[in-house]
């Protein structure tokens, strides 16, 4: 077997290994590729999130759930550690700068963490501010950080219309058109995402990567 087939081989190993979320094996072949020569971008692009992609699909058409999504995106984490460190010596620069964060009242953050890590994965820096973020925090952070974009999660229908507030409040501040604003979370709908001002609605971490490409924001 050539060296291009066992790459081959492998990386058809990582993507089935990253869908099941067996977290050792995927480190275990990430490295295995680097040592055969691969690029740590390649690694990464052909194996790893064409895999978190196809769990995403999974969980839109019912066949994953949370826990599933949960422990693929655990699984492709251990593998970031081992390539972020060898994308960073290689002087390759950030797709773009994204802005995440639960909104005030809100301490969920499964949403919020699987679409850092599908963000992550495409090439973004991404600025996570946390849980129960304060609208003057979103405000602070696209004037420290200048993102390309925001995202903002509420999981709860009490928490839903800081959404707007926020949007509201980052209109006030003059900082509207500097960044696109994406929202989601558990009971948040596209037309929910369009009453409230946003620029677009993420239901899943795949389908906010899917729509950042369509902005040429992602390769």
């Amino acid at each position: 077997m050539s060296g291009t087939e066992q790459q081959e081989k492998l990386l058809d190993e990582l993507y089935d290994q990253t869908i099941e979320g067996k977290e050792v094996p995927v480190q275990s072949l990430t490295a295995e590729l680097l040592k055969l020569g691969m690029e740590p971008n390649d690694v990464l692009f052909k194996g790893l999130i064409p895999a978190l992609e196809e769990v995403g699909r999974l969980f839109e058409e019912g066949v994953y759930f949370v826990p599933e999504m949960l422990i693929a995106a655990k699984a492709m984490q251990g593998a970031m550690g081992i390539l972020k460190p060898l994308i960073a010596d290689q002087g390759i620069q950030p797709v773009g700068i994204f802005v995440m964060g639960t909104v005030h009242g809100d301490i969920h953050d499964i949403g919020k963490d699987l679409c850092n890590i599908m963000l992550e994965g495409a090439g973004f820096e991404v600025i996570d501010l946390g849980v129960n973020v304060p609208a003057e925090r979103f405000v602070e952070a696209i004037q420290e950080h200048q993102p390309d974009a925001l995202g903002m999660s509420a999981f709860l229908t009490t928490t839903m219309p800081m959404l707007k507030t926020n949007i509201d409040v980052i209109q006030r501040a003059g900082l509207r058109d500097m960044t696109k604003i994406y929202v989601g979370g558990e009971p948040v709908t596209l037309e929910y995402s369009k009453s409230v001002g946003a620029d677009g609605y993420a239901p899943t971490g795949s389908a906010l990567v899917r729509d950042l490409k369509k902005l040429s924001l992602t390769p």
